[in-house]
């Protein structure tokens, strides 16, 4: 079992920024893929952003040169830093983690976080 706490969501006006932890544990964090998954009201869950385990980094083209994964194995925790806000960006942001492979399906990973709103004011 892998548990994952996320935090640093907030309200910010457009053009702003904000950044994302997500704290993990139960299991070897450095064996997992992390990704960031959101999801707006009436909106189906929508891939942001994933990194492997080895650190390559994958972008929905949505936030590609807006959003930054990033992890740091000595903290079990995934970051995910937020520029250039949107008022489209507003959305619960999930933390999710797989064991297998690094995918854009939120069906591929195995454990979630509780979420963490983000709100961006125009």
């Amino acid at each position: 079992q892998v548990q994952l706490v996320e935090s640093g969501g907030g309200l910010v006006q457009a053009g702003g920024s904000l950044r994302l932890s997500c704290a993990a544990s139960g299991r070897t964090f450095s064996n997992y893929h992390m990704a960031w998954f959101r999801q707006a009201p009436g909106k189906e869950r929508e891939f942001v952003t994933a990194i492997s385990w080895s650190g390559t980094t994958f972008y929905g083209d949505s936030v590609k040169g807006r959003f930054t994964i990033s992890r740091d194995s000595g903290k079990n925790t995934a970051y995910l830093q937020m520029n250039s806000l949107k008022p489209e960006d507003t959305a619960v942001y999930y933390c999710a983690a797989t064991s297998s492979y690094v995918s854009v399906r939120s069906a591929q990973y195995d454990y979630w976080g509780q979420g963490t709103q983000v709100t961006v004011s125009s």
